[in-house]
This record gives structure tokens, C-alpha cells and sequence, in this order.
């Protein structure tokens, strides 16, 4: 699953062209990521495992968005 698609519009020519954007658990390790920095909580201090972490988070919100899904 994207996060953030769009479809872009050639300022002179007008045409039209359509850009997934990046994945969506990239996205939510990117939150989770800057919330571990900004916490500074990192796992054991090597930002390696701080990003590591993040995946793992990210993971975690995927899989919630799949039992939400399973329960609509």
C-alpha cells in the first residue's frame, strides 16, 4: 500500500501523469523514527537499531491495520 499518491499536472503542456508515493510502512517507520529520536529512548543508542526499531513499530501499525480491517 502507497501513502500519499497523486497525480501531477505539467504546469505547460497540462499533462497528466500519476506518482504512487512511497510505501506506507516506510511512512509509519518515518513517524516512528522521528518520535524515537525526539524521545531520545533509543533501543541501545546505535541509530542502526533506532531504525531497525522503527520498522518494527511500523510492522506493528500494519498488522493493526489489518485486524481493523478484518473487523469492518
Amino acid at each position: 500500500m502507497k501513502a500519499y499518491p497523486f497525480i501531477h499536472k505539467h504546469p505547460t503542456s497540462g499533462q497528466t501523469s500519476m506518482a504512487e508515493g512511497m510505501d506506507l510502512r516506510d511512512y509509519f517507520a518515518g513517524l516512528a523514527l522521528q518520535g524515537l529520536v525526539a524521545s531520545g529512548t533509543y533501543p541501545t543508542g546505535i541509530m542502526f537499531d533506532t531504525a531497525k526499531e522503527a520498522y518494527q513499530m511500523a510492522d506493528a501499525m500494519m498488522k493493526a491495520r489489518e485486524v481493523k480491517n478484518e473487523h469492518s
